[in-house]
């Protein structure tokens, strides 16, 4: 799978644009104190529930979905994720690719399949050791292993085959930051959903919902 020209390759990737850099620098850094402030209150509220990882709230237009977030583990791809989810980057996308029995994928195009510009690329934390198993969640990107920027998806099933395998580009694997702690009914339905082929300027996008599916907005749990 691909989603750039040609969505029948066997990964999940994603399409990046140039970005240009002052105000966009700016800008990251702007969102990057706004996350390191929610991190600090997430500590505290650790010393009250003993809980060390943010949770976010994703509501869709199928349901409500609950995730929690491995700061612990993979502190920047969670930050650059909560980075998105502070500018309210996420509301009013879509689940743009949908494979029952594989992943559901969202977080870059709008309902009429326009890419978003995003922030810059991270360092892939796949090395992690978490596994690419039902219901987590974690980062598509270009066949580049450090490529991710806003696009993410959630397993449908075990996908073993996704994890780090080594540091080739071939071997990277996908990295997990987060798992589904309520609402996999929501992603079953996702994923269950009738899918077409749409026809845009730069290629075919396979697995795309006929109906869209929404990401109304992503919060941070209070």
């Amino acid at each position: 799978m691909y989603t750039g020209n040609d969505f029948k390759c066997s990964a999940i990737f994603v399409c990046t644009k140039p970005r240009s850099n002052s105000m966009k620098m700016l800008l990251h850094f702007i969102l990057i104190s706004g996350v390191m402030i929610m991190t600090l209150n997430a500590h505290a509220d650790e010393e009250k529930t003993g809980n060390t990882n943010p949770v976010v709230i994703m509501i869709t237009s199928k349901g409500t979905i609950e995730i929690e977030l491995f700061s612990d583990k993979v502190p920047d791809t969670v930050s650059n994720f909560l980075s998105y989810v502070l500018q309210s980057f996420y509301d009013g996308t879509i689940f743009h690719r949908v494979m029952e029995g594989f992943m559901i994928q969202g977080g870059g195009y709008t309902p009429d399949m326009v890419k978003k510009p995003t922030m810059n690329t991270i360092k892939n934390e796949a090395s992690n050791g978490i596994s690419n198993k039902r219901g987590t969640i974690a980062m598509a990107r270009m066949p580049a292993p450090h490529s991710a920027s806003s696009q993410f998806f959630i397993n449908h099933r075990d996908n073993p085959a996704l994890d780090h395998k080594n540091d080739t580009d071939r071997g990277y694997g996908y990295c997990v930051f987060g798992r589904v702690i309520n609402g996999m009914d929501v992603v079953d339905k996702i994923a269950q959903v009738s899918t077409t082929t749409y026809n845009n300027p730069t290629g075919k996008m396979g697995n795309v919902p006929s109906k869209t599916v929404f990401i109304e907005s992503v919060r941070v749990k209070k």
